[in-house]
């Protein structure tokens, strides 16, 4: 009897090392509202060098605000040590952004935290929406508004910002722009800063004729070979709908022409992520970068949800050309539809020295709440 408890006991052990993180093992990140995640890792601060910070859009009686979350422990658990609370908050507020800065800008230091995001999209029939930035020099703990880096000439929408510090030392920030309607329903822009707080015109990345094409959701990854990874979205565009792209800047600054849409990504068998991917990058591969995307809806070449949805992740070791393959998602995310909330723009980082996944994912429960959970990277 003692050997057969210890058998299964033993069994337990391994069933328990073996098995990835599932929908029962995820956990929830805060109470209340949660979307659009980001995570990062602190490389380059001198408060708490190496751990991960949180921050996504939350809401309470003063409006939307930004909690910024810390782990200590390679994503096992998370606690609030700050939060953005921009007084526009209560005129709304989405699709934010959270960066560190590789190295000094202007009067912000290498290991600033710098926060993104839309505001004021329901300040009613005169919105002018805006991109504020907001900057920690204290690894989220206390946070100062720097700047106003855009806002619409119109009554249409600016969203989804992106950081990249270009090979020049020159900061970037890329988002979505829907005011040059009736052109084009939507078009990529950037604005470009030597310090954070003042920043040049607009410049035209990525427009794609004819009118109702929308480019969308920039993700800019740095890599190891110092070139720059740019990811989006094209959405109504020839016979796909809203399906990841990439280019490849050799210094962050210059994206070619606005009209190329770059390279389209799928599986070997024409899978591909609807709407909201991200991507991060991993250690693996001949090359020894692995880069790793979360999308929306996981479908075939017709659009068709497929058995994995909300449950897989993609992988490239080739740069991002080829064929991409499935990876098992640590967070599994039911319910998933065109909608902002259930595993939209889902946030990935690599953890336990790119053994593991870290994914901050979202799912409708008595409200938009945000999970997280880990799991083996490859």
């Amino acid at each position: 009897m003692r050997r057969l408890l210890a058998f299964v006991l033993s069994l337990t052990v391994i069933c328990a090392t073996l098995t990835p993180a599932s929908a029962a093992e995820r956990k929830l990140l805060l109470p209340g509202l949660g979307s659009y995640a980001r995570l990062v890792r602190l490389d380059h601060s001198i408060f708490g060098r190496g751990n991960i910070i949180a921050a996504l859009t939350s809401e309470d009686a003063s409006g939307k605000f930004t909690p910024v979350m810390e782990s200590t422990d390679e994503g096992e658990t998370f606690h609030q040590i700050g939060a953005v609370r921009d007084p526009d908050g209560r005129y709304g507020m989405c699709c934010g952004t959270l960066y560190e800065l590789p190295q000094r800008v202007g009067r912000l230091r290498a290991g600033t935290l710098l926060w993104a995001a839309s505001y004021r999209q329901d300040a009613g029939a005169q919105r002018r929406v805006g991109i504020k930035i907001w900057g920690s020099p204290d690894g989220g703990r206390s946070w100062r508004f720097l700047s106003e880096a855009a806002r619409s000439h119109n009554i249409d929408g600016i969203w989804e910002p992106e950081f990249t510090v270009d090979a020049g030392g020159t900061l970037w920030l890329h988002f979505a722009d829907e005011t040059q309607a009736p052109k084009y329903a939507q078009v990529l822009n950037r604005v470009a800063s030597t310090d954070g707080v003042t920043w040049g015109t607009k410049q035209l990345t990525l427009a794609i004729p004819p009118d109702r094409v929308r480019p969308g959701m920039p993700i800019i990854r740095r890599l190891p070979d110092g070139r720059y990874y740019f990811a989006y979205e094209i959405c109504n565009f020839r016979d796909r709908y809203c399906d990841p792209y990439f280019k490849i800047s050799p210094d962050g600054a210059n994206w070619g022409s606005p009209t190329d849409p770059g390279t389209r990504v799928d599986t070997a068998n024409g899978n591909y992520f609807q709407h909201a991917q991200t991507v991060t990058l991993f250690p693996g591969g001949p090359n020894g970068v692995r880069i790793v995307m979360v999308g929306q809806i996981y479908t075939n070449a017709k659009g068709q949800p497929q058995p994995g949805n909300g449950q897989v992740l993609l992988a490239n070791d080739n740069f991002g050309s080829g064929n991409w393959y499935e990876l098992p998602a640590p967070v599994h995310i039911t319910g998933i539809y065109n909608n902002f909330c259930p595993n939209y723009s889902s946030t990935l980082l690599p953890v336990d020295d790119g053994r593991n996944v870290l994914e901050i994912a979202t799912e409708y429960n008595s409200g938009c709440k945000a999970y997280f959970g880990k799991g083996p990277a490859f």
